[in-house]
């Protein structure tokens, strides 16, 4: 199966920052995008918000680079977080869990663009295998 999210939006506040158990750094953030579409002659706009957690070392580096009105591409995975909430209701929520952050634009400033937070090397690694191959044929 294939779970990959590539998306380009605006953070909408300040990352957050927390740490599990085992020490290992979360840093989560909102980002919006939004989706121009034309009725007839009249042009509408959307907006959407999705939430973005990163793990480890790039959560390390995503805590002190970047900050609201930031625009990022975001490429990652879609999870879902799902609990029965005090009333005994039933919740879910869908995230996205971030393998790899690239900085477009910094809020009202025109310097060029950073560089892109790399992912962990044996991520990296297995992405370049995967896109890489010479293989024509689709395993499945």
């Amino acid at each position: 199966m294939l779970n990959k999210v590539l998306i380009i939006g605006r953070l909408t506040k300040d990352p957050s920052v927390r740490y599990l158990p085992s020490g290992n750094q979360i840093t989560e953030f909102s980002i919006a995008y939004n989706r121009r579409y034309k009725v007839g002659d009249d042009w509408k706009e959307e907006s959407h918000f999705f939430d973005v957690k990163a793990y480890g070392k790039l959560a390390e580096s995503l805590s002190t680079r970047i900050s609201k009105g930031y625009t990022v591409v975001v490429e990652g995975r879609l999870t879902q977080d799902r609990w029965t909430d005090k009333e005994g209701k039933a919740q879910s929520k869908v995230r996205i869990v971030a393998d790899a952050v690239r900085i477009i634009n910094k809020p009202k400033l025109d310097e060029a663009p950073e560089e892109e937070v790399i992912p962990d090397t044996y991520e990296q690694e297995a992405e370049e295998k995967l896109w890489n191959s010479q293989d024509d044929e689709i395993p499945f």
